[in-house]
């Protein structure tokens, strides 16, 4: 049935725009979690090499404003690792009277990181702000929404053509995502429902995004994993799958980031840098696909997202995975859905 909401929230991650802003940024994000200060040395000089700026905020921005331009609600932006916080845009939205508004987090998938701490962040921007905060409805999962996929698709094609001709029948299509520890991917969804609903979400939307494009064969790989060495995450790392690739003679390979949003250091490091660098030091062609967040699809399944509470519009899957992520003020899918892991100690 359809509802009434006065309000858009625009919820991500967050990322800094400064250099004097790199440092504090990775301890937030990084905040009991156990992360040793070298290896926050190390992703700092990643933030530094472009300048200290991280450009998620900025894609962020233009996403705003695409969703504005569709829609005749007000669109705010709120992050959880840097500014504007949520609890600061919260209050503004308490301040200009906003009673209900619905959360679109820019994640397309489950999991602890990719939904219930997002979750969580409503939950704390609420509670900062008390009794005049707001009622906030999180936007479902979309990873297998039409525009979505189509996005990515038109992405992994235009990737493709920039291949050079001798080359591109024979390239290899690789998909990837943020690891995430395998305890974790094991605790994403429920336990009734097998867990791993972050995986297998990843893997459903590569296959997707693969069958519209054309592709039998595709891989799903990960990337920027963070934990110490004892601690498994999922596996095959892109850069070690390029070395697989090459010694079975694979001349090329395009690299799809189906599991991101939008471009971030993460991904213009891991991808533009360490991964196409270790193609060319093989002699390998390399090609990668743009993310579907600046696609003006995307700004069109954000407001049709919408539409499902507002106007009461038949939600579009491609999918076959239960729906999720939809909930009020910050309560979890389910009391023991996406439950987090306990952070590993920090290595003496």
């Amino acid at each position: 049935m359809p509802e009434q909401f006065d309000a858009i929230l625009l919820l991500s991650f967050g990322g800094p725009e400064a250099p004097d802003e790199v440092r504090p940024f990775l301890e937030n994000v990084t905040r009991g979690r156990g992360v040793p200060p070298e290896r926050l040395d190390a992703v700092e000089e990643h933030y530094q090499h472009f300048g200290g700026v991280s450009p998620i905020n900025a894609r962020n921005r233009e996403l705003v404003a695409a969703i504005a331009a569709r829609t005749e609600l007000p669109v705010y932006f709120g992050n959880r690792n840097w500014g504007p916080f949520a609890e600061d845009t919260v209050r503004e939205m308490a301040e200009d009277g906003v009673a209900r508004a619905l959360v679109f987090a820019t994640s397309a998938y489950g999991g602890y990181s990719a939904c219930r701490q997002y979750h969580e962040d409503i939950s704390r921007a609420r509670d900062a702000v008390g009794d005049a905060a707001p009622e906030l409805v999180k936007l479902r999962h979309f990873y297998d929404h039409p525009d979505f996929v189509r996005a990515n698709a038109d992405a992994v094609r235009t990737a493709w053509a920039q291949l050079p001709e001798d080359r591109r029948e024979a390239a290899r299509l690789v998909f990837t995502a943020h690891s995430i520890p395998t305890s974790a991917d094991a605790a994403a969804g429920t336990p009734a429902d097998g867990g791993h609903r972050y995986s297998r979400q990843v893997a459903e939307a590569a296959a997707l995004v693969a069958a519209e494009v054309g592709v039998d064969e595709f891989d799903v790989v990960w990337q920027s994993r963070s934990g110490p060495p004892q601690v498994p995450w999922l596996e095959p790392d892109i850069v070690d799958h390029i070395d697989d690739l090459h010694a079975k003679g694979v001349p090329a390979v395009v690299v799809a980031p189906v599991g991101f949003v939008s471009d971030h250091v993460e991904v213009v490091w891991d991808l533009d840098n360490e991964a196409a660098e270790r193609a060319a030091e093989h002699g390998m062609g390399f090609a990668r696909a743009a993310t579907a967040g600046p696609d003006p699809r995307f700004a069109d399944m954000v407001v049709e997202l919408v539409r499902e509470h507002s106007d009461g519009v038949p939600a579009r899957r491609l999918g076959t995975g239960p729906s999720a992520g939809c909930t009020r003020n910050g309560a979890p899918c389910a009391v023991d859905c996406c439950v987090p892991q306990r952070r590993p100690a920090r290595p003496s």
